[in-house]
């Protein structure tokens, strides 16, 4: 019973723990997308990112691409890194939109300098706090890691990290490494309170005077008024032409396509079959 509690990073490395067992959950699980998605949603907006305006951004530990799905649905480009070969064998399944790499980011980020408009990170940046090798050195890691981020972002860029920390000491660990590497910023903690809600997020900036940390949610409102804000983030269409077609429709399928053919990607022609639900194999 007390394994089935530990931490996953505690249970194995990510590229082991991440196996094709536990990468076909975020494929059939719903509710694991819906915990993506919100977390990915969040993420994107306390970029700050420039309305109106495709932004290419990067995303450390994308999975099995379910935080790409959102940055392609808010119009942007990107990059995916991931550790783990049964995840990113998922995305490649899902057909995501944007590019992928097999990397190991406590080795680095391989881009030019410049590269990229904003980084995004969902439920990773904690996995560089272990050592799951004799060569492990979490300081080093962390601090190889944030560098080369900061490098390959465009000055005035933002990093947005949504991370499960174990302790305070390991979040003010992770916070400190960061700043040393160049970046300002801070945390910003939605949902203080409440043990369920609550979620983390490491907001870092690049180059000039750093802006004010964007406002937490759940601070100071009401109940109703953190509803309503939640629900405008999630649905901000609900019930207008505009609103999205559930996740691994027929619609969000060929929308998903239709993406890909503007972007000059290789995508399957259209049939009566697309959409349609395989019968499972023998």
């Amino acid at each position: 019973m007390a394994s089935s509690s530990r931490r996953p990073e505690h249970t194995a490395p990510p590229e082991i723990f991440y196996n094709e067992k536990e990468a076909r959950k975020y494929a059939d699980s719903t509710r694991m997308m819906n915990i993506q998605s919100d977390l990915t949603e969040r993420a994107i907006e306390l970029l700050a990112l420039p309305e109106d305006t495709p932004a290419y951004l990067l995303d450390v530990g994308c999975g099995s691409g379910l935080s790409g799905d959102k940055i392609t649905d808010h119009g942007h480009y990107w990059v995916g890194v991931d550790i783990s070969q049964s995840m990113l064998d998922v995305a490649v399944e899902s057909q995501v939109v944007g590019d992928l790499m097999l990397s190991d980011m406590g080795q680095g980020m391989p881009f030019r300098a410049g590269t990229f408009d904003g980084c995004v990170s969902i439920s990773a940046l904690q996995w560089l706090c272990n050592v799951d090798k004799k060569t492990h050195k979490p300081g080093k890691r962390m601090a190889t890691f944030f560098t080369t981020l900061y490098s390959c972002l465009t000055r005035g860029a933002r990093a947005v990290f949504q991370l499960y920390p174990e302790n305070s000491q390991q979040l003010e660990f992770i916070t400190q490494q960061a700043m040393k590497s160049g970046f300002t910023g801070g945390l910003v903690i939605d949902y203080p309170h409440s043990s369920k809600a609550k979620k983390i997020y490491l907001c870092l900036f690049t180059g000039g005077a750093p802006p004010a940390l964007p406002r937490a949610l759940g601070t100071g409102q009401t109940t109703e008024d953190r509803s309503v804000q939640y629900e405008n983030r999630r649905t901000r269409t609900r019930g207008g032409k505009e609103r999205k077609p559930l996740k691994k429709s027929k619609q969000w399928i060929l929308d998903k396509k239709e993406r890909g053919r503007r972007q000059g990607k290789d995508v399957r022609a259209d049939s009566k079959y697309t959409g349609r639900r395989r019968k499972g194999k023998f």
